[in-house]
């Protein structure tokens, strides 16, 4: 098929590159300088340097361009961007492409997950055939070629099977799911939780303190997930457990590195202002701070990374205030 992947982050571009093994595919970068790199030398050197992409990836900076004959559309642009993008694209696409978002996100001040922003831009489109592409994937890892596997959430079954052979290889396998409410739901939250798990790190904390703090993260995404929609077993899965754990362990994570550094004392804008690429658990802690409390549900983990983002309150201090909240059940 014909793979449009919009978005050469070093996600999008890992995406983009497995797609090519098997199905021609574009990459739309917005920047023509970087698009011109990435034909002429098949690496994509700001993102994902000393990776070789296939090269029968191509990129283009027109998105008209990029999505002409697509057969299946892949959204990689960061929440904040993802509404403009999309809206100049949608005219140009048939109504019933298959459209996954790999953003893991909540759009601020909407509160709308990506896919429902694709509803809102484009009311004509098959929404049973947008979904999301998700789990613990870090995009180093997979262009290395170490095994990984990944979930694709779409109501279409069909369209997800589609999508799922558009993807699978060797060493990427690919599982559907119908779920698409709690599979991006997961993705979002998860990112909070990251960078929860870097602080505690950047504090020196052992094993002992992560993993408490993923179990109880992943009893909190659960939570609001299943009050908004989602199915509990979702959040046990790759889109779940599998994405909280890589990326609350991994210093490949650009959430668990904002923690990190946050706990080492420096200020978020010097944090983010260093970082080429978005760290989506920024941006995505007051809307989900705002989901959680129009559904009344308790996320006290959240609550405290917000505390430590928005009103100057040291990890150190978070992570007291954790430990002494009042005895209660496991559940």
């Amino acid at each position: 098929m014909n793979v449009a992947v919009i978005g050469a982050g070093s996600w999008g571009t890992t995406v983009a590159s497995l797609a090519a093994r098997a199905n021609s595919t574009v990459l739309w970068a917005r920047r023509n300088d970087l698009c011109t790199a990435i034909n002429a030398t098949s690496e994509n050197a700001d993102y994902l340097p000393g990776f070789r992409l296939p090269y029968t990836v191509r990129a283009v900076a027109a998105l008209e361009e990029a999505v002409r004959g697509a057969d299946l559309v892949v959204m990689g642009v960061p929440s904040h961007g993802f509404r403009v993008v999309f809206t100049e694209l949608a005219p140009h696409l048939d109504p019933s492409v298959p459209i996954v978002t790999l953003t893991k996100g909540i759009e601020q001040g909407t509160l709308r997950r990506m896919t429902e922003i694709i509803a809102e831009e484009s009311p004509r489109h098959d929404q049973s055939r947008v979904g999301v592409l998700t789990g613990p994937n870090l995009a180093r890892e997979v262009m290395q070629g170490f095994p990984a596997a990944a979930v694709v959430a779409m109501e279409d079954e069909s369209a997800a099977a589609a999508v799922q052979a558009a993807f699978m290889g060797p060493a990427f396998r690919v599982y559907t799911n119908t779920d698409v409410v709690g599979a991006e739901l997961a993705g979002a939250l998860k990112n909070v939780m990251a960078i929860a798990a870097g602080m505690a790190k950047g504090l020196g904390f052992g094993h002992n303190t992560l993993a408490a703090l993923i179990t109880r993260a992943l009893a909190e995404l659960t939570r609001l997930g299943v009050a908004l929609g989602g199915r509990s077993e979702t959040f046990a899965g790759l889109a779940g457990m599998g994405d909280l754990i890589a990326t609350c362990q991994s210093d490949e994570s650009r959430n668990n590195r904002v923690g990190m550094a946050l706990a080492e004392g420096k200020r978020l804008d010097d944090i983010i202002g260093e970082m080429k690429m978005v760290a989506e658990g920024v941006k995505s802690v007051r809307p989900i701070l705002d989901l959680a409390e129009a559904n009344e549900v308790d996320m006290p983990i959240a609550t405290q990374v917000g505390r430590v983002l928005y009103e100057g309150a040291h990890p150190r201090e978070a992570v007291l205030t954790l430990m002494t909240r009042e005895a209660k059940a496991e559940h």
